[in-house]
């Protein structure tokens, strides 16, 4: 998906983060920048949590093994 990336060397990403900055200005971006990152932890902390609920889930839904008198 975003394979393009790989093709940008130092000088494009410079040129693209000049570019923001005229458009955006500096603090707009760093709130940004701060925002992206909030959300990336929170995504990581959610993706645990229901992980975490899926293997407690898996763990509580698998049946117990038969004993040798029972049928």
């Amino acid at each position: 998906m975003l394979n393009f990336l790989k093709n940008l060397g130092p000088t494009e990403l410079i040129i693209i983060g000049v570019i923001l900055v005229v458009f955006f200005g500096s603090k707009k971006i760093a709130e940004l920048g701060k925002t992206a990152g909030e959300t990336t932890k929170e995504l990581k902390k959610v993706k645990k949590e229901f992980s975490e609920a899926v293997t407690e889930l898996k763990d509580t839904d698998e049946p117990e093994p038969k004993k040798e008198g029972d049928e």
